[in-house]
């Protein structure tokens, strides 16, 4: 973002804060965010996803649809499974800032994965 004449910065495009808000419109269920969490942390088929995430098969191929639609993950052929991975650094930054911070205060170490339902979201 560039500085406006007063120092402080300028407002971005209405286009890109509708993009900002859709993508984080997206990571506003629990169920997303945590699948969003764990393929932060490495790749996944939607087996192992709904395995750590505690979801059924149906329910998380449907949240990595959205998420992949979205441009926020994607995935790649590997053999017979379908294997998925974050697709934007970004997005893997400001999930584990605030994920990180938001378990930090509630206690738990900062460099543990937490499950999403264990903090009560």
């Amino acid at each position: 973002m560039s500085t406006g004449a007063d120092g402080g910065f300028q407002d971005p495009p209405a286009d890109v804060l509708a993009q900002a808000a859709a993508a984080f419109g997206l990571l506003a269920t629990p169920a997303r965010l945590h699948i969003v969490w764990a393929l932060a942390q490495g790749e996944s088929d939607v087996t192992g996803l709904a395995e750590r995430v505690g979801g059924t098969l149906p329910s998380v191929s449907q949240h990595l649809t959205k998420l992949k639609l979205a441009g926020l993950v994607r995935s790649r052929r590997e053999g017979r499974r379908q294997v998925y991975l974050v697709d934007d650094p970004d997005v893997v930054t400001v999930v584990r800032l605030v994920v990180g911070q938001l378990a930090e205060r509630a206690g738990y170490p900062a460099a543990q994965p937490v499950r999403l339902r264990e903090l009560g979201a």
